[in-house]
């Protein structure tokens, strides 16, 4: 599966990386991803693709890399108020991809973007990583077994401090321009839905907290530049995961979380059980069980088993770069349809109802009221 990137930076590395160690599966996918093309406007990010060897096309337009008829899949990783366009002219060009969070940047693109999906018959997922860590599958597996019982409450949290400091440079992911309006919840908001969606739960009302810390931050060139969107999100759900049984669900998203250097952590407590987990642990299970009428938690080390098997010991830790790797295994398998039920990369479906979530979350805080969804 020849692999195309828009957009070279951060994530466009990462995922290089993660590409250049696909022989690392075991056994090796029939229908590898690996990298052939990368388009990016800003020519030091594209020189630094200079060092993967299997790069063999660098340009500034990526019209020019969609051209490319060997090309079968591209991933995208762009500012929100770019995903539209581009996602869009990836799909008239006849390719599928792996689209960015928050997959457009607000509602209604997204609900565009879904549409042409639907339309073009394209496959397209969604990236969202941290589901794909060994304690998130252990996690997953547990609650689907049923036995936790009925749902009590629950939460799940993405929290880092990266804009603890005042004096951090903007960028375009302070101002709702780039941003959107949901500010954190796009940057960040998948990656706490992913899981909860996949498990069934559902939110249909919210009452939202929104924080705007630092109002402005420096713009570069000795003067400040306002920050418009917002830093931290916390969105207290009334969600059902069966018919007519309706419990708190909390999701949380910050970027100014004091303490916190990129923790990703999932809890769900029900009538027979428990289970929690946190990256800050990342080979910890938490298990709340009922024993002769003894309630405790049981702390258990799930190892660094991942869903798709490596040559990776299965001694050594797991980290988020083996993360990313797992998710392009995921989109790749399902995408031949060799997937057989194992956990699958974030839907457009998702993706909305993520929007659908955040949407009626700026409507919360506006009127400081709960709101249906």
């Amino acid at each position: 599966m020849k692999i195309g990137i828009i957009g070279g930076g951060l994530m466009g590395r990462e995922t290089a990386s993660a590409l250049a160690r696909a022989f690392a599966l075991d056994p090796v996918l029939t229908d590898a991803p690996e990298l052939v093309a990368v388009a990016d406007p800003h020519v030091p990010t594209l020189d630094w693709y200079r060092h993967v060897p299997t790069v063999t096309t660098r340009v500034a337009n990526y019209r020019e890399l969609l051209d490319r008829k060997d090309i079968d899949a591209v991933y995208v990783a762009v500012p929100h108020h770019l995903h539209e366009q581009i996602y869009l002219d990836v799909l008239a060009a006849g390719k599928d991809m792996l689209a960015e969070k928050p997959f457009g940047i607000d509602l209604a693109s997204a609900q565009r973007i879904n549409q042409a999906v639907e339309r073009s018959e394209r496959f397209v997922r969604c990236s969202s990583e941290f589901p794909f860590y060994p304690i998130a599958r252990s996690a997953f597996e547990l609650v689907r077994s049923g036995e936790i019982g009925t749902p009590i409450s629950g939460r799940c949290a993405f929290l880092h401090s990266s804009d603890l400091d005042a004096n951090k440079k903007i960028n375009w992911k302070r101002q709702v321009e780039t941003c959107g309006a949901i500010g954190v919840m796009g940057d960040l908001g998948l990656h706490v839905c992913h899981l909860p969606f996949r498990l069934g739960i559902r939110p249909s009302a919210v009452f939202a907290q929104l924080q705007s810390v630092y109002s402005e931050r420096p713009e570069g060139h000795g003067g400040m530049a306002a920050c418009d969107t917002w830093d931290n999100a916390t969105l207290v759900t009334e969600a059902s995961w069966v018919p007519d049984q309706n419990f708190p669900f909390t999701f949380e998203t910050k970027r100014i979380a004091p303490g916190e250097m990129n923790t990703w952590e999932f809890e769900l407590i029900g009538t027979m059980g428990g289970v929690r987990i946190s990256t800050k642990h990342p080979k910890t299970l938490w298990r709340f069980d009922l024993h002769e009428g003894e309630q405790r938690w049981i702390q258990t080390d799930v190892g660094s088993q991942s869903y798709f098997k490596t040559i990776t010991g299965g001694i050594f830790e797991f980290g988020f770069a083996d993360a990313i790797l797992q998710m392009w295994a995921a989109f790749a398998l399902e995408r031949s349809g060799e997937l057989h039920g194992r956990f699958s990369c974030a839907t457009p479906t998702e993706a909305v109802m993520s929007h659908q979530l955040f949407d009626a979350a700026l409507r919360s805080h506006a009127t400081r009221s709960m709101v249906d969804l």
